[in-house]
């Protein structure tokens, strides 16, 4: 019991008034609810009792019965911000240094373009829309730190993505609906055209579609008699290093789209563009499997994160 009730109770009990009488005075006792202490009722007594059995033992390490659920960052931080604190103006009104900030690159944006503007710029206006209010500055160089570029920013996984400080789905949405369109913009280059004679705008594309990515993908172009691009589809992923690949599935599928023509295409998460004996051996059968059907395989390409190979270009077709 703390000390200071103890020691008022200990003063009620020294300085406890006689009785009232009353109509039956032996044995007459207050009526509950008034004040038969100095000081205390009985209904405040009750409560200091109620209080001293909720209190913990003196020396007991208390700690919150419930936990907060979410996960908090120190967003603004010195070790996380991007720096320059509270601004103050000429009236001695004190602001965060980038309030203003999100106005002021839009409109550079606008007037200007993004040729003239880092990276890490041109990746703040897009976190805007995933991020309210906050400096999205520090996030943004953040995720281009661990992923290089732009391109592999945009890339990324969203394992990876959620394993930045501060980045979230709606982060990883934004970068995904990047990434779509810069995918439709690049096929629509090659769509209803040669695609022999637009090689380059094909090389885009494949490009946008797959060097930054984490593990080996390989697609197939299938094309019709005027080499005109009838589906782009994707036919197996595989880890780092290795996708599985079945000739006659490939086959199947260019007499059910009626293709005349297909093109081979994957990336090497490495950077190294240099086929592998797999790679070799698994361009010959599919060569074999599509040939018997009339069906000619213009190339295989490797893509990079640099650079691209070529099968046809360096005589392996």
């Amino acid at each position: 019991m703390p000390a200071w009730i103890a020691r008022h109770l200990d003063y009620v009990r020294k300085n406890k008034p006689a009785p009232k009488k009353g109509p039956a005075h032996r044995g007459y006792t207050q009526p509950r609810g008034t004040a038969a202490t100095p000081g205390f009722s009985d209904a405040a007594m009750d409560g200091l009792r109620d209080l001293e059995a909720r209190m913990p033992p003196p020396g007991a390490d208390a700690r919150p019965a419930f936990q907060p659920g979410h996960l908090h960052r120190e967003r603004l931080s010195a070790k996380n911000a991007a720096g320059g604190g509270l601004i103050t103006d000429d009236r001695g009104n004190t602001r965060p240094h980038y309030h203003g900030h999100r106005e002021r690159l839009r409109q550079r944006f606008l007037q200007g373009g993004h040729e003239a503007m880092p990276e890490y710029e041109v990746l703040e206006l897009l976190l805007f829309n995933a991020i309210p209010r906050i400096d999205v500055k520090p996030l943004a160089k953040r995720l281009l730190a661990e992923f290089g570029d732009l391109s592999g920013v945009i890339a990324a996984s969203e394992h990876r993505i959620l394993q930045v400080p501060g980045a979230d789905r709606w982060v990883f949405l934004q970068l995904r609906i990047a990434e779509a369109m810069a995918h439709r913009m690049t096929k629509a280059k090659t769509l209803k055209r040669d695609i022999l004679s637009s090689w380059d705008a094909l090389i885009d594309y494949c490009r946008t579609a797959m060097a930054h990515r984490d593990t080996e993908q390989f697609r197939i172009l299938y094309l019709d008699r005027k080499n005109k691009l009838i589906a782009d589809e994707k036919q197996a992923e595989g880890t780092v290093d290795h996708v599985p690949v079945y000739p006659r599935e490939v086959a199947k599928r260019s007499l059910e789209l009626n293709a005349t023509a297909i093109i081979l295409v994957h990336n090497h998460p490495s950077g190294d563009t240099t086929p592998s004996g797999a790679d070799i051996d698994m361009t010959e059968q599919i060569v074999s499997a599509v040939g018997v059907i009339g069906v000619t395989v213009h190339d295989h390409v490797i893509i990079g994160k640099e650079s691209e190979f070529s099968f046809r270009s360096n005589g392996y077709i």
